[in-house]
């Protein structure tokens, strides 16, 4: 039996927990390895729609898109050189337009959880975001991206680094960029999060697997990056547990078990009395 063929088969009855109630919790993350359309919400919503619902029938209990995949990424002027504000700003989605009200519902239909990448207005100020809803339709987490490489004019930088517990253990995310300082995830690992979640867009080379699996061993946490063109799940001694086979559209799915491994190895040996330092600028 094929390898993926095999896997998706093993997944697919899989639960969010285990069926007898004991043991570590388990479930399984898909992750819509797919490139939006820019500026294009419509369309986009109707691939996040179909593969949804194609995740969900795999035994999925949480679905996660690229950075921005609801308008396409387009408040980046090195993607969109003629990008122009108040275009950007008419595109902008806040956490009750009728899209997210789209995707709240989704949720609540497939009873998963599901985040989607995002341009957020809020207050008259644009947010590069994330919001993922719960299978009730809620919103368990609402981030922005915090860090970028000064190609993002009009979005505000977050402030925050939320972690929500939820049905399936404790979420926080990070937004591209973010991932590229190690204080990030080191944030959300103190702070409990036992699974990062990091939809991006920008390089997804060699050295980007690298350190996502960095990421997720230093921290002794699960993390999944999912980029239009590279889909990787990472466990807590930074092995790649499922991963995109081509570079096309691709739903990748792979089964997060948050046993005893999470917030193991060097994590728990930080002095963080030492440290002073960190909170300089070089």
């Amino acid at each position: 039996m094929p390898l993926r063929l095999g896997l998706f088969l093993g997944l697919l009855a899989q639960l969010v927990v285990a069926a007898d109630g004991g043991g570590p919790q388990r479930f399984v993350l898909a992750a819509v390895s797919v490139e939006p359309v820019a500026w294009d919400k419509e369309a986009n919503f109707a691939e996040l729609e179909r593969f949804a619902r194609e995740a969900a029938a795999k035994g999925a209990a949480i679905v996660v898109t690229p950075e921005g995949f609801l308008e396409g990424y387009v408040g980046n002027d090195k993607r969109q050189p003629e990008l122009e504000q108040q275009r950007y700003l008419a595109i902008g989605e806040s956490l009750d337009g009728p899209y997210l009200k789209r995707a709240k519902a989704l949720a609540r239909e497939l009873k998963i959880h599901l985040m989607l990448g995002f341009a957020e207005l809020r207050e008259g100020k644009m947010y590069n975001s994330v919001a993922l809803f719960d299978p009730a339709g809620e919103i368990a987490l609402h981030y922005s991206k915090s860090h970028n490489a000064h190609d993002e004019p009009f979005n505000t930088k977050g402030a925050a680094f939320p972690v929500s517990q939820t049905g399936l253990g404790k979420l926080g995310a990070l937004i591209c960029y973010d991932r590229r300082l190690p204080e990030t995830a080191r944030v959300l690992a103190i702070r409990g999060a036992q699974l990062i979640l990091v939809p991006a867009w920008g390089s997804y080379n060699d050295l980007n697997d690298a350190l996502m699996r960095t990421r997720a061993f230093e921290n002794g946490v699960w993390l999944a990056f999912v980029h239009p063109h590279r889909a990787l799940l990472i466990d807590p001694r930074g092995r790649i547990v499922a991963q995109n086979q081509t570079e096309d559209d691709e739903l990748v799915l792979g089964e997060v078990i948050l046993d005893e491994r999470v917030g193991a190895g060097p994590v728990r040996d930080r002095r963080p009395e030492i440290y002073g330092d960190l909170l300089r600028q070089p």
